[in-house]
C-alpha cells in the first residue's frame, strides 16, 4: 500500500508561482510512474503532468511551458513547479501513483491517490 500526501497549495495572484509536493510512503516509490491531476468545481478530473521512473515527463498542453514535474527518489517525493499561474488553474490538485514504471495521462491507470491540495489563483 502506498500513501500519498500533497502539500504546497494556497492562494496566489495571477502570474505568481507555487510548488506542490507529494510525499509517498513505501520502499517501492522509485519504481512507480507518478502523475498530477486537477479538478475544478463542476468539472471532470483532468491530467496535468506525469513522470516515469526514469524521469521522463509529459505535461498537458494547457500548462506546457508553465508547469514542470520532477521527482526525488531519495526523498520519495514528486514536485509540480507552477509558474505564470492563471485563474483557470484554480482547482484541487491530486498526486497519483501507478504500479508501473512508465508515465500515463489516464486517471484509470493510477492505483493510488492523495487527498488533494487546493490551488486558488485570483485575477
Amino acid at each position: 500500500q502506498v500513501q500519498l500526501v500533497e502539500s504546497g497549495g494556497g492562494s496566489v495572484q495571477a502570474g505568481g508561482s507555487l510548488r506542490l509536493s507529494c510525499a509517498a510512503s513505501g520502499r517501492t516509490f522509485s519504481t512507480y510512474g507518478m502523475g498530477w491531476f486537477r479538478q475544478a468545481p463542476g468539472k471532470e478530473r483532468e491530467f496535468v503532468a506525469t513522470i516515469s521512473r526514469s524521469g521522463t515527463t509529459y505535461v498537458a498542453d494547457s500548462v506546457k511551458g508553465r508547469f514542470t514535474m520532477s521527482r526525488d527518489n531519495a526523498k520519495n517525493t514528486v514536485y509540480l513547479q507552477m509558474n505564470s499561474l492563471k485563474p483557470e488553474d484554480t482547482a484541487v490538485y491530486y498526486c497519483a501513483a501507478r504500479r508501473f514504471e512508465g508515465w500515463s495521462t489516464v486517471p484509470y491507470d493510477y492505483n493510488y491517490w492523495g487527498q488533494g491540495t487546493q490551488v486558488t489563483v485570483s485575477s
